[in-house]
């Protein structure tokens, strides 16, 4: 069965509730870890600096550098058996995680995962752009991306539900297994779309002209830089949303509930899109950036009065609900990127997206988060001061990084 490029059929949003699907066991499967993380440190004897590499860095750095290689094979090979290859690897190393006896144990499973669950993103991006027009695809990507907190979510709700009434290898080999059936269910209905070609653009096709081609313009630059932030701030709560609830409030049995929040995050991720489109329809297409904006700034007064409040349930509430707001971007940045590549560079351009938001938000942010809570700050607030002071810097610089983006647009996006 082929499907005709940019023509939207009944059988695209199939494949897009398909992929939504996929996507949302990749993070189930990512973000346990964090879930997980007091008991992990509490039986294995780590400190919030390993728990925070665990999570960060063992999994970010290789999924970054393998995911722009992954963004290559994309272009130029089936996305469908590059998605569901990974998609069987990841489910199965997370199953094998329960199984740790010791970090390293853990951090190989880890860098297994990040390996695999590169090859994903980067060729969904460049099917769902061959699924759907370009006026729909802020709406679409963020369709996609609230898979991303309904993924988080379930590992809050089940993961962490399981590891109370049993332990965390039990809740990692609960969440690893399902993966495998999701792969056989893929494999019979997803199909590889023709690809639609622009002429001249197709010209450009070594790796480092792509790379060049795309990071000359100095929107994505921007672009790049201040979704990047973003997604710092966005994964360091994550790390350590149950540090906050277990240090700071004594109150562990917050944390599987803090799901509920994910699964608002994903409607506000679908909200974001919608508005970033009809922003773009009436205002100009470099108008979808004020989504950004509202992203980086309207979660901040809510995360101070959250994280230094006086009861846990006030904390519950009013964290969650920053989070619904500061996470809201993630459909709009992932679709953005698609306006400034041809057909043959969008597996690239979702790679390069990926590759930059992993290095500096899952890379740095929760290891950076980890070393100011154990050195640089003291009492029980010391977790809400290091999270407080990475998302205020985080949120203005990203701020004055959407601004630069929208003045350059114009001259930056070709294929709207």
């Amino acid at each position: 069965m082929n499907i005709k490029g940019n023509h939207t059929s009944l059988y695209s949003w199939i494949a897009l509730a398909i992929l939504v699907v996929i996507y949302i066991t990749s993070f189930v499967d990512r973000q346990i870890i964090a879930v997980l993380a007091t008991q992990i440190r509490n039986e294995l004897s780590l400190s919030n600096t390993e728990i925070g590499v665990l999570y960060g860095p063992a999994f970010s750095l290789i999924y970054a550098i393998c995911g722009i290689f992954m963004g290559r094979l994309a272009d130029q090979f089936s996305r469908k058996y590059i998605i569901l290859s990974g998609l069987i690897i990841w489910s199965m190393m997370t199953f094998a995680s329960g199984f740790a006896a010791s970090l390293s144990f853990l951090i190989t499973a880890r860098l297994f995962v990040g390996v695999s669950q590169s090859a994903l993103s980067p060729a969904v991006y460049s099917l769902l752009a061959d699924y759907f027009k370009p006026s729909q695809r802020a709406t679409v990507f963020s369709i996609y991306a609230s898979g991303i907190f309904i993924g988080v979510g379930l590992s809050f709700l089940i993961g962490g539900s399981v590891a109370q009434a049993y332990d965390w290898r039990v809740a990692l080999k609960t969440v690893g297994l399902p993966g495998v059936g999701i792969a056989l269910l893929g494999a019979f209905f997803l199909k590889e779309p023709v690809r639609t070609k622009l002429g001249a653009h197709e010209e450009v096709h070594s790796f480092l002209e792509v790379l060049r081609y795309i990071l000359k313009k100095k929107t994505v630059r921007y672009h790049l830089a201040g979704f990047s932030l973003l997604a710092l701030s966005g994964y360091t709560i994550l790390a350590f949303i149950s540090t906050v609830f277990t240090d700071v409030f004594e109150a562990p049995n917050r944390i599987a509930g803090y799901g509920w929040f994910m699964f608002l995050t994903g409607i506000s991720v679908n909200v974001s899109g919608w508005l970033a489109d009809r922003f773009a329809s009436k205002w100009g297409a470099e108008k979808r950036f004020i989504m950004g904006i509202v992203a980086a700034l309207g979660g901040l007064p809510f995360y101070y009065f959250g994280l230094f409040a006086e009861s846990a349930i006030m904390a519950f509430l009013l964290i969650g609900f920053a989070n619904v707001i500061s996470s809201s971007y993630n459909g709009v940045a992932a679709a953005l990127m698609q306006y400034f590549v041809g057909p043959k560079m969008r597996g690239m351009a979702g790679a390069l997206y990926l590759f930059v938001v992993s290095v500096v938000g899952f890379g740095i942010g929760p290891p950076l988060t980890g070393w100011l809570i154990d050195n640089m700050f003291e009492g029980v607030y010391a977790p809400s001061k290091a999270l407080m002071l990475v998302f205020v810097a985080c949120g203005a610089m990203a701020t004055v990084c959407f601004i630069r983006a929208m003045k350059h647009y114009e001259a930056d996006a070709e294929f709207v």
